[in-house]
């Protein structure tokens, strides 16, 4: 730091002294330089920025006094100056001394009408997403609830460490049997469900990665459902006549939801465009059965990040593996997957392509329908193809499609078990202002069972989606 002490002082004395955010920006820009080319490292960069940080608002100050008495400033008594609150460069929240406080959030809601199959001994699937019955109105939420989330981070002692909150409410009236995503209760005086997904903290360095301890998203089939084109909108609607927080999106029609989870995750620093995490989490049941498992579940990702003149891209690869010890009346086995991903942005196309495959891991939730009773393994698949394209600075139209298919356990006779799920959509957006995207969607639907059983639901979506 001493090597560079002089001539950064003499950037900082000479932007902050002119109280101007144009002088501001331009040491941010200066600073910048200077750790690309390597003359600064990442840790004098970071505390040039803190100083730089806390130094600004006092010059501000001066620039609006010019004739104050410098000894008239309030000190403490150990000579510390007092912290000074400013506004985060982004999100909504504020910085007083080295620690950073920001709020970030989202709303939507959707009119969704959703015209399913006729009810009937040919359209059972169990495990199908088609809706069934008469058409259904909903005002919902789509297959984002509303969300919440605060940060709060610091550098001490030479790390990165910040601790993590994550709120999900819906509008939708829930039962609350089960948890805050429940069946829906349209009903009078009914409540919401509030959805606490995250609970987190982070400690890291650029150099070291990043350790991850709490409750966050998993990495198998992360990237399927952050890229999903209907996260912004409903996609495939399910419950329609009793919404819970939540649709299904491409949830089982393209990939397997890749969940909230307990866990303790590594993230290593980026070498070029590659990066790799690895993480320990809590195993999960298989559904419908009461499981006391000795071993935790293991995730890793790995991902290339890439980019030239005109164009960017990311490759992606994912795995699961996690043992399901056997107890009283249901089998012991052990489940595993991967997942193969790619991104492609070039102009004002986007196109994205994703697989995956597994043995043991079910359909749409993970340990859903993944094994029989005594332990066989059913095997599974999928994948989605999307496209988007910018018709103008506001408006893009985007299309996609996917299916998840199950097989039968060796030997097992389920006829109506779900075979195949798969949709079509196509979806509008509209940025109206920086904040709010309205959303137009149309989204077909169809399930088919092993035994050639099939239902088809149509479903049509018009609402808006806000960020800050």
């Amino acid at each position: 730091m001493k090597r560079h002490g002089l001539l950064i002082s003499a950037i900082l004395a000479g932007a902050l002294g002119t109280a101007s955010s144009a002088a501001a920006d331009t040491t941010d820009a200066l600073l910048g330089k200077l750790l690309a080319k390597g003359i600064l490292t990442q840790a004098e960069y970071d505390e040039l920025m803190r100083r730089k940080a806390v130094d600004e608002p006092v010059a501000s100050a001066s620039a609006r006094a010019p004739n104050a008495d410098a000894s008239s400033a309030s000190a403490k008594p150990d000579g510390r100056a007092d912290s000074f609150v400013r506004t985060t460069d982004s999100g909504v929240g504020f910085q007083a001394g080295p620690v950073t406080v920001k709020f970030s959030g989202s709303v939507n809601g959707f009119y969704v009408h959703d015209s399913g199959a006729t009810a009937g001994p040919g359209s059972t699937v169990v495990g199908g997403l088609a809706s069934l019955g008469p058409d259904t109105s909903s005002v919902r939420n789509g297959l984002l609830p509303g969300f919440l989330k605060v940060d709060v981070t610091s550098v001490q002692n030479g790390f990165d460490v910040g601790a993590h909150f994550g709120l999900y409410p819906g509008i939708n009236s829930v039962s609350n049997v089960g948890g805050a995503n429940s069946a829906g209760s349209p009903t009078a005086l009914s409540t919401s469900g509030i959805d606490a997904r995250q609970t987190y903290l982070t400690i890291g360095r650029k150099d070291l990665g990043e350790l991850k301890i709490g409750r966050d998203i998993g990495l198998f089939g992360s990237e399927a459902i952050l890229n999903d084109l209907s996260l912004l909108g409903v996609g495939t609607a399910a419950g329609n006549s009793a919404p819970s927080n939540t649709s299904i999106g491409r949830i089982g029609v393209g990939y397997i939801y890749t969940d909230f989870q307990p866990q303790i995750t590594y993230t290593s620093p980026k070498f070029g465009g590659l990066q790799m995490a690895v993480g320990v989490f809590q195993p999960l049941t298989t559904a419908g059965a009461s499981e006391a498992n000795s071993s935790p579940g293991f995730q890793g990702k790995l991902t290339y990040a890439f980019g030239g003149q005109g164009f960017s891209g990311q490759l992606w690869a994912n795995a699961l593996t996690q043992k399901h010890d056997g107890v009283s009346g249901f089998g012991g086995y052990t489940g595993s997957a991967y997942d193969l991903g790619g991104k492609l942005t070039a102009g004002k196309a986007t196109v994205i392509g994703y697989y995956y495959n597994g043995s043991g891991v079910g359909t749409t939730g993970l340990f859903i329908l993944a094994a029989t009773t005594d332990g066989r393994k059913r095997d599974s698949s999928g994948y989605y193809v999307q496209g988007a394209y910018k018709v103008t600075r506001k408006l893009s139209l985007g299309a996609s499609h996917g299916e998840s298919r199950l097989r039968a356990a060796r030997g097992e006779v389920f006829p109506t078990l779900v075979s195949k799920n798969s949709s079509t959509l196509f979806q509008s957006q509209y940025a109206l202002t920086p904040w709010i995207n309205l959303v137009g969607e149309y989204t077909k639907t169809r399930s088919e069972a092993q035994n050639g059983n099939s239902a088809e639901s149509d479903t049509t979506a018009l609402g808006a989606i806000l960020f800050f």
